[in-house]
């Protein structure tokens, strides 16, 4: 049977293309940023992974990681998709010995920004709020050569950041990140300290504050877009 889903699953992907969608896809990435895509809508790709999780949630969690690895092998966006909806329906099975699948992925498939968004924001942000002790990994992350692992230092901890978790964290890979020229490791870092700002805002303002003559203006805007005009004002003003 297993033998059988994916070709079914990549027939019912190319059975859904719209050309409007793999028109548009072709302006989705930069530079430096590779993926092919078949070209369908992605509540349509949602609604495929979450149909096809029912057709294998019967599997081990070995076998289902297995399947999305193979997802990932392809190199297809949509396919990526599938392969983190199924990962993210095990959360309630995670173990700290899954951090090490999860961290070969980020660097052996992960070479756009919406696929590690994807992959890091969910998957590896629920796997971090369980076992915080691997924080200290992402921190690792930060200073790899890779931009794609650096931006995913940062985005793991969008969600936790956000219902005020691991402020300390945040601001020691904000550390990190500060003053890298990568414009996709900025954004990431910059959204991070946004996310933190929900829950901390006077502690975010007053990082943003203490390093705006080095932190560069992309992160900077990110930081305080969510923050009050007076205090966006301040933030940005020349030092």
């Amino acid at each position: 049977m297993k033998n059988e889903l994916l070709p079914q699953l990549r027939q019912t992907l190319q059975e859904n293309i719209d050309l409007k969608t793999l028109e548009s896809s072709s302006k989705f990435f930069k530079e430096g940023e590779r993926a092919q895509v078949y070209g369908v809508k992605t509540g349509i790709v949602n609604k495929i992974g979450k149909e096809f999780y029912e057709q294998v949630k019967s599997f081990s969690k070995s076998e289902i990681f297995e399947i999305a690895e193979e997802l990932l092998r392809s190199n297809y966006m949509e396919e990526a998709f599938i392969a983190f909806i199924l990962s993210e329906a095990l959360e309630k099975q995670y173990e700290p010995s899954d951090f090490k699948i999860f961290e070969y992925w980020v660097n052996t498939y992960i070479n756009n920004w919406a696929t590690c968004d994807t992959l890091c924001n969910h998957t590896i942000g629920n796997f971090i709020m369980m076992f915080p002790e691997y924080i200290h990994e992402l921190k690792k992350w930060a200073r790899s050569e890779n931009r794609w692992v650096k931006r995913a230092s940062a985005v793991t901890l969008i969600i936790p950041a956000r219902k005020g978790l691991f402020l300390k964290d945040v601001l020691e890979i904000a550390d990190i990140l500060l003053e890298d020229k990568d414009d996709m490791v900025q954004k990431g870092y910059g959204w991070m300290l946004k996310a933190a700002s929900e829950a901390y805002q006077q502690e975010i303002y007053e990082y943003v504050l203490s390093q705006r003559s080095v932190m560069p203006r992309t992160s900077l805007r990110y930081a305080i877009e969510k923050m009050p005009k007076e205090l966006k004002t301040e933030a940005m003003r020349k030092v």
